[in-house]
């Protein structure tokens, strides 16, 4: 009896401390003892001359693994290219960060991993490190998360070494808790884009038609660092079919490249990859993409959900990282592509 007393007194103490934990395990963290290795795989496993997929050549890609239990789940991917090799920022869904370095040969040297130092919430859930969305600054290195379960925005310093600042649009108040800020760019003029997941209400008078208003997604513009600036402007991005936009990335012209994500039974996942002209990035428009390539078994697939571009000896890279779920039945992925049109 004495024993049952102090088991209950215990769980007591625990929820009057921390009142929104539920009892549930709380989100794997990384280790401190980064580990990883990179498997190379093939666009199309019966045919390793198969390198073109609609206006994309595959140049190569890798399957990511590692012994830490918290490794995977990524949704957001940063790439910067430095001539000799090329420096990899993942952020996953959890909060969780793999940084390496990877050069021509494949392999993942200067592995480190981290987690977010804060965020909403008190990170006991997934709800409260939902971090769907990244963009950072190449000149600061400053990092901005788009958490899709909160509708914010958060602002960390360079190499995520602390929080620095956050706001919670007014303009996204309203988005559904898992259609968020799943898309984040930042453009190279400074201003910063994102798009909601999933399709819901906006206003009447974007849309001509009911059909129309049911296959867009909204969309922000800020003017520049969403943290500081004030109310973004509205615009609309429209997905091909029954895709959700999954990630989004700024070309140096100011083109947008979309990653849009379908899944379809039993299991099976689609990606889209479609450009959208700078121009369509404004207030009160439309955008629909120029669709680039799908990819799509019997092609190499998976739940792509980041995708980020990097300028090699002049020709345009594109790179996109998969969100296994941390499920078996899955795998992290990371594809190189040169977009040729």
């Amino acid at each position: 009896m004495r024993r049952l007393i102090t088991i209950l007194f215990v769980c007591a103490s625990v929820y009057t401390i921390v009142p929104t934990w539920s009892g549930e395990a709380r989100l794997d963290l990384l280790g401190k003892s980064a580990q990883l290795t990179a498997t190379r795989v093939m666009l199309d496993r019966t045919d390793p001359r198969h390198v073109r997929v609609g206006g994309l050549t595959y140049l190569g890609g890798v399957a990511l693994d590692s012994r830490d239990p918290a490794f995977g789940g990524f949704s957001s991917l940063d790439v910067a290219h430095s001539g000799t090799d090329d420096r990899f920022t993942l952020l996953s869904d959890g909060g969780n960060i793999v940084q390496f370095h990877m050069g021509q040969d494949w392999r993942p040297h200067a592995i480190a991993f981290a987690n977010l130092p804060a965020g909403p919430g008190i990170g006991w859930e997934k709800g409260d490190r939902d971090s769907e969305s990244m963009a950072i600054d190449p000149r600061t290195g400053q990092v901005w998360v788009g958490f899709e379960y909160r509708n914010a925005i958060w602002r960390y310093s360079s190499g995520f070494a602390r929080y620095e600042s956050r706001v919670n649009p007014e303009a996204m108040r309203k988005w559904p808790a898992n259609g968020g800020a799943e898309s984040m760019a930042r453009m190279p003029d400074g201003r910063f884009v994102v798009i909601s997941e999933v399709a819901h209400a906006r206003p009447s008078d974007w849309s001509r038609s009911e059909d129309e208003r049911l296959h867009t997604r909204q969309a922000m513009i800020f003017a520049g660092d969403p943290t500081q600036i004030g109310p973004p402007q509205r615009f609309a991005y429209e997905p091909y079919g029954r895709y959700d936009p999954s990630d989004v990335t700024a070309l140096p012209n100011g083109d947008l490249l979309v990653l849009d994500r379908g899944f379809r039974l039993p299991f099976r996942w689609s990606n889209r990859i479609s450009r959208v002209v700078s121009r369509e990035v404004s207030a009160g428009r439309i955008a629909r993409g120029r669709l680039i390539a799908t990819i799509d078994a019997p092609l190499i697939h998976d739940n792509f959900e980041g995708i980020d571009t990097t300028v090699e000896n002049g020709a345009t890279i594109v790179w996109i990282v998969s969100d296994d779920n941390q499920m078996f039945l899955q795998r992290t992925l990371l594809l190189k592509f040169r977009l040729d049109r």
